[in-house]
């Protein structure tokens, strides 16, 4: 009983998972919002702040769906 002589070389790395489709596209969404929301406030109107909503909402979908395949679900 015991030791058997045999060694396990088993090195459990964990590769980083790439980003998901969906936090891609999030995040493509939010810099184009922010985007938007600069030259609409450049240009002196204030419908940039419909903007910056739509980013922030589109930052939290992309943070969400990268923990969400961090944690392997």
């Amino acid at each position: 009983m015991g030791d058997t002589g045999r060694r396990t070389t088993r090195t459990s790395r964990q590769e980083p998972t790439p980003m998901p489709r969906l936090a891609l596209y999030a995040l493509v969404v939010c810099v184009l919002a922010v985007a938007a929301a600069v030259v609409s406030f450049a240009q002196g109107s204030w419908l940039g702040i419909i903007w910056v909503l739509l980013a922030g909402l589109s930052s939290n979908m992309a943070w969400y769906y990268v923990r969400r395949a961090s944690q392997g679900a």
